[in-house]
């Protein structure tokens, strides 16, 4: 008998890869993660499998809210942050009229940590969040993404993600240079 030649997969739909993906990550849960004990932040998340590169982890799930109340919440999650020592804020932006708030206790995404050097990233699909894999992952490697903060206020986030990279700040990216500068001009104040 011959050997059977693998049918070449023809690349999903871009309605049937919504699909794969809602079911993958049933809405908040992943059959990729749970949720630990982090030495970042005393919880975080971490693979219970290992997971290929480009993958989506998990969804990123909330309650979709307005700007108005978005900016409510957020205050007050600062507030508790302040006083409790707890993360801060959970909200991602999805359009110019509404942001999710991913504070609610089905969400275990929101335990996802920062790290400068990430091994996950945020991305978004039709209104919805989803944690993907920047690289594989091996099996109890703690799932982490760039927060991706403003550098305006970078004084209220240290960072403890422990990379080799670490900025000691959680700041975006994109913000690397100012704080670069702003911390420079601290060191030239003192």
């Amino acid at each position: 008998m011959g050997k059977k030649k693998k049918k070449k997969q023809e690349p999903l739909s871009k309605a049937d890869e919504l699909r794969r993906i809602e079911k993958l990550t049933k809405r908040g849960k992943s059959e990729f993660v749970e949720v630990r004990g982090s030495i970042i932040h005393g919880r975080g998340v971490y693979a219970v499998k290992s997971i290929p590169k480009e993958e989506y982890v998990i969804e990123y799930v909330g309650n979709r809210i307005n700007k108005k109340e978005s900016e409510k919440r957020a205050l007050a999650q600062m507030e508790v942050a302040e006083k409790t020592g707890a993360a801060a804020v959970y909200i991602f932006n999805l359009t110019k009229k509404w942001d999710l708030d991913g504070s609610v206790e089905w969400n275990p995404a929101r335990l996802i940590n920062h790290s400068c050097e990430p091994n996950c990233e945020a991305i978004q699909e039709r209104k919805r969040i989803y944690i993907q894999a920047l690289r594989d992952i091996e099996t109890d490697e703690e799932i982490t993404f760039d927060y991706g903060f403003d550098v305006e206020c970078y004084k209220d986030h240290p960072c403890l993600c422990g990379s080799a990279k670490c900025v000691g700040y959680i700041v975006g990216k994109d913000y690397l240079e100012e704080l670069a500068e702003k911390l420079s001009g601290e060191d030239e104040e003192e």
